[in-house]
């Protein structure tokens, strides 16, 4: 049997699995976390341990879909539930770009350089094993240009629904693909042009053509308009749904994509843009049109993609679109720096290209040489672009992995945390997790903890002498203190407010401080006059 077989493909998959899993649980040993990850064991263990309403965590915690993937492996070990997920997630990407590799090609060589990439490429090691959701955008991503690219060789509508689903779910895993629905707008023109039957093959010469007919005129307008129902509308009604529902909920539309207790990049992408750019050593690489090139640097074989589809203006334009997307994006988010799925992406774009078009090669054995010479070079820069990010996240990975240190950055987070495990059982605990999530993350058992998706945290925060014992404060040293109630200013403002009432500092880090609350009359604790 070949390689290539369902059989082989799915031992192979299964290898990768296991691959993955070491690599994760070993970093996990080292006590990597990235701030998504801990995100996600924060929320899950809301939904299934937390006390209160509980639906608006579970219906709007953002990204959906892999905070939802997570669900799937918390009964084996909410810390580990994200880094399992994205290890098995990568290991299902390699099964769906490799079973479509067999299906069209038919040699095992093209496998072969896709496993090289999967084993090595450090962006595959950072989506499998980091916890971040990289491996569902990249899923989503493949499946909408793979099935794009089928209505172009079938002139198929299922194709196009099947696009449509992909890019609700691309949507869904990151929102900020909504605007790559604006890039399609003349691209579809462009595609319902070719498909009419004219003798002319310059797309120009047949827009005039179509508009002086008025039976070519109305059969453009019609296939055009039901391109655009096909493809838009199950997106753009599924974001419309989403809106309605965080406006019921939370009153408020965008509450999932603005929130800090909605999504958890919220504040990390602007405190890391802002430490960056008020070093005084620093410069900013991220100019627009340098980008691209960036891109190019990154994943050379989108030169080859190109190449491949040469003899086709639409299909090169839809290879081109990613670019003009990556782009605006710089331009819409300028005080967010390009994260490292959006580099990869151009690297699963171009193997689908190979994947489509390289038996169209007359020369295989230098092709497949030239490809295994640029996938070595991804290799190398993959390993540069995450040693040399701007984003301290992926930076630390490398240095994780690489030096096999143990990552000191959660440090204070797990202090606090353990002191919380060690406090008494029936102890309540004020907690804002806008930023805090790392520290609930980490507690063994989040019952005692009162947090804002309660409905008695305003309660607490007024009077935090009727409703707990323990207060956690962001310390002034703590770059993200400005961004939650609990700080050193809220002690100071209710000592003033309540004259009976004082705090006791019990535990202390750089970032945090644990205050007992107490009474200066009696010095008694007062949290258990009003249960929960």
């Amino acid at each position: 049997m070949k390689i290539s077989g369902a059989v082989y493909l799915a031992i192979i998959t299964l290898f990768l699995v296991a691959y993955y899993l070491v690599c994760a649980v070993y970093l996990n040993k080292l006590d990597y976390y990235n701030n998504e990850s801990l995100f996600y064991i924060e929320k899950a263990k809301i939904v299934f341990e937390g006390l209160g309403n509980r639906l608006k965590t579970m219906g709007l915690t953002a990204p959906l879909i892999p905070f939802y993937a997570t669900f799937l492996f918390t009964p084996i070990s909410y810390t580990l539930a994200p880094v399992l997920a994205s290890a098995v997630g990568t290991a299902i990407l390699f099964y769906i770009i490799a079973s479509n590799t067999a299906k069209r090609l038919q040699d095992n060589s093209y496998i072969m350089l896709l496993l090289v990439i999967f084993l090595f490429h450090p962006g595959v090691i950072y989506t499998a094993a980091s916890g971040k959701s990289i491996y569902l955008i990249l899923i989503c991503f493949f499946l909408f240009f793979l099935n794009l690219f089928k209505f172009y060789r079938s002139n198929t509508t299922f194709h196009v629904s099947i696009a449509s689903l992909s890019l609700v779910g691309l949507i869904f895993c990151d929102y900020k693909f909504v605007w790559l629905t604006l890039f399609f707008l003349p691209l579809i023109l462009a595609i319902t042009i070719h498909s009419l039957n004219l003798s002319e093959q310059e797309s120009i010469f047949r827009l005039f053509m179509s508009f002086n007919s008025p039976s070519l005129r109305r059969k453009l307008v019609n296939k055009t308009f039901a391109l655009y129902i096909i493809m838009f509308s199950l997106p753009l009604v599924a974001v419309l749904c989403y809106k309605l529902l965080n406006l019921t909920h939370a009153s408020d539309l965008n509450y999932f994509a603005e929130s800090p207790y909605a999504t958890w990049n919220v504040l990390i992408d602007k405190l890391s843009f802002d430490q960056l750019t008020t070093n005084t050593q620093y410069q900013i690489p991220e100019v627009s049109l340098l980008l691209s090139a960036r891109v190019i640097i990154f994943a050379p074989m989108i030169l080859i993609a190109v190449w491949l589809f040469r003899e086709s203006t639409y299909q090169v334009l839809t290879i081109l679109i990613p670019f003009a997307f990556i782009e605006f994006l710089h331009i819409k988010y300028d005080k967010v720096f390009l994260a490292y799925q959006y580099y990869l992406m151009f690297m699963i774009l171009a193997f689908l290209a190979v994947i489509l078009k390289a038996r169209t090669v007359k020369s295989q054995g230098l092709f497949k040489f030239c490809l295994l010479g640029l996938i070595l070079v991804q290799i190398y820069f993959g390993w540069y672009y995450l040693r040399t990010s701007n984003i301290a996240e992926e930076r630390n990975f490398t240095k994780v992995l690489v030096d096999r240190t143990e990552d000191a950055v959660e440090t204070d987070n797990i202090d606090i945390a353990n002191y919380l495990n060690s406090l008494p059982s029936d102890s309540h605990v004020l907690v804002d997790d806008a930023i805090a999530y790392p520290i609930v993350a980490f507690t063994k058992d989040i019952k005692p903890l009162i947090m804002p998706y309660e409905g008695n945290f305003l309660s607490a925060l007024e009077s935090p002498d009727k409703y707990v014992d323990y207060v956690i404060v962001a310390n002034a040293r703590n770059i993200e203190s400005g961004y939650t109630q609990l700080n050193d200013r809220y002690i100071v403002s209710i000592r003033k407010a309540i004259s009976d009432l004082n705090f006791r500092k019990v535990y202390e880090t750089d970032d945090w401080t644990v205050y007992r609350v107490i009474t200066n009359a009696s010095g008694s604790e007062f949290g258990r006059m009003i249960g929960r």
